[in-house]
């Protein structure tokens, strides 16, 4: 058998090209890709709710701070009263003498002390004032209770004015008399002082047998 006339070239060796530029130790590089990211109404509206949750929050905080604090006028009643004296005189006019011991109570809900200057406890009869008296000066401390004994003593108060009705009474054998408690003072801040006040109006029955009192109706006037 012939040969042929025409052979393959023999293989010739193959080199891969080196990178370029050549980077000695190159660190293999990521690439990360994320998806958009979108806000949902919801989310927009968080943050101006909790906002409007913070200022709210303040807002009772201050109001209840206010609340507590603001200065008012202290709680005046009568914790006792007693008729020592009473006596109604025909000669040489109508007149009587009355003997009254009276125990206010004055509680100071404030958070400051209070400084009050005088206590005045007056009695009348049927509209018209028979005498008065006035207490000493005196300092409650902060949500405490201070007691002002006071007696109220007249001596041949005329009322001729009230002559019919007081005879009326004398026949009923009870007198209504009115007496009126007020105190005055300063609610004591730190740079400035407050003025305050309180009174308490109170009806009382009086029978003339056992010169007691029978009836009392005590309540506070603005």
């Amino acid at each position: 058998m012939a040969s042929s006339k025409f052979s393959d070239p023999p293989p010739i060796p193959y080199d891969p090209l080196p990178s370029y530029p050549p980077q000695p130790h190159q660190q293999p590089q990521y690439i990360i890709v994320l998806p958009q990211y979108y806000r949902t109404p919801r989310q927009f509206l968080r943050r101006p709710a909790r906002r409007y949750v913070y200022c709210a929050a303040v807002f009772i905080l201050l109001s209840a701070a206010l609340f507590f604090l603001w200065p008012s006028d202290p709680e005046l009643s009568i914790a006792r009263l007693k008729l020592r004296h009473l006596k109604v005189h025909s000669l040489p006019k109508i007149s009587i003498d009355v003997t009254l011991d009276v125990t206010a109570k004055i509680r100071n809900n404030n958070f400051y002390s209070v400084n009050f200057r005088y206590a005045v406890i007056s009695i009348g009869y049927r509209g018209k004032q028979l005498g008065h008296v006035t207490s000493d000066f005196g300092r409650i401390k902060a949500r405490a209770s201070s007691y002002v004994n006071a007696t109220l003593e007249l001596t041949d108060i005329s009322i001729f004015s009230d002559l019919i009705p007081l005879i009326e009474d004398l026949a009923r054998g009870s007198i209504t008399f009115d007496t009126v408690t007020q105190i005055g003072g300063e609610l004591g801040l730190v740079l400035f002082d407050i003025p305050i006040k309180g009174k308490v109006v109170c009806e009382i029955v009086v029978d003339t047998h056992n010169e007691t009192i029978s009836h009392q109706n005590c309540y506070p006037e603005v």
